[in-house]
C-alpha cells in the first residue's frame, strides 16, 4: 500500500495535480469529496445521481485546473464547479421550469426553523420545492450568490430569479407551519 504523502502547501498541491500526479488528484478527491457532495446534493434529490455529478465536476476539476488563478479559495474554486455541473445536469435533464409569472415582489418573512427540525429534515423540505425555485433558493440562501449572478448563471431575468426565491421562501415557511402542525397535534 502507497501512503500518500502529506501536502502541507496548497500551491505545490495544485502544481502537481496540474502535472497529472495521481496522488495529488487523489488528496484534492479525498480531501473535498464529502463537501463537494453535499453540494451537489442540495440541487439533485437522488443521491446516486448526485455522486455522478460530483464524479463529472471532478474531472472538470483535473481538467481545468491549471486555470485556477490562485485568487480565493481553492475550495470555493472548486465548489463552483459542482454548483455549475449541478445545475448543467438538472437542464439536461429539463427538470428546471422557471415560474415568469411577474407579481408585485416584496421581501419575503424570515424562514425559521423549528429546532426540532435536523439538517437531513431540512435538506428533504427544500427537495420538495419545485426544481426552479429550489435552485434559486440555494444558490442564494446556501451559496449565497446575487439575483443578477443567478440570473447569468441560469439565463433567466433577475425579476424571475426575485420571484422564484420569494416562491420558494413562501413554499418552505408553509411547509414549515405544516410540520410543526402535525408536530403539535393540532393537524
Amino acid at each position: 500500500m502507497k501512503i500518500i504523502s502529506f501536502y502541507n502547501n496548497e500551491k505545490a498541491l495544485i502544481k502537481k495535480a496540474t502535472e497529472a500526479d495521481r496522488e495529488a488528484q487523489r488528496f484534492i478527491y479525498d480531501t473535498y469529496s464529502a463537501k463537494m457532495l453535499s453540494v451537489c446534493r442540495q440541487y439533485v434529490r437522488d443521491l446516486q445521481f448526485a455522486e455522478d455529478v460530483m464524479i463529472n465536476g471532478f474531472v472538470k476539476v483535473f481538467k481545468h485546473i491549471d486555470s485556477f488563478r490562485h485568487q480565493g479559495s481553492f475550495e470555493g474554486w472548486i465548489r463552483k464547479i459542482m454548483v455549475r455541473e449541478a445545475i448543467s445536469y438538472l437542464r439536461r435533464k429539463q427538470f428546471v421550469v422557471f415560474d415568469d409569472e411577474l407579481f408585485e415582489y416584496k421581501a419575503a418573512d424570515p424562514i425559521s426553523f423549528n429546532e426540532d427540525l435536523d439538517a437531513e429534515r431540512i435538506q428533504q423540505l427544500i427537495d420538495k420545492l419545485p426544481e426552479g425555485y429550489k435552485m434559486v433558493f440555494v444558490l442564494y440562501a446556501v451559496e449565497g450568490y446575487k439575483h443578477g449572478e443567478i440570473a447569468k448563471m441560469l439565463e433567466i431575468s433577475e425579476s424571475t430569479s426575485k420571484t422564484q426565491l420569494f416562491k420558494a421562501r413562501r413554499m418552505l415557511q408553509e411547509m414549515i407551519k405544516e410540520q410543526n402542525r402535525i408536530g403539535y397535534g393540532t393537524h
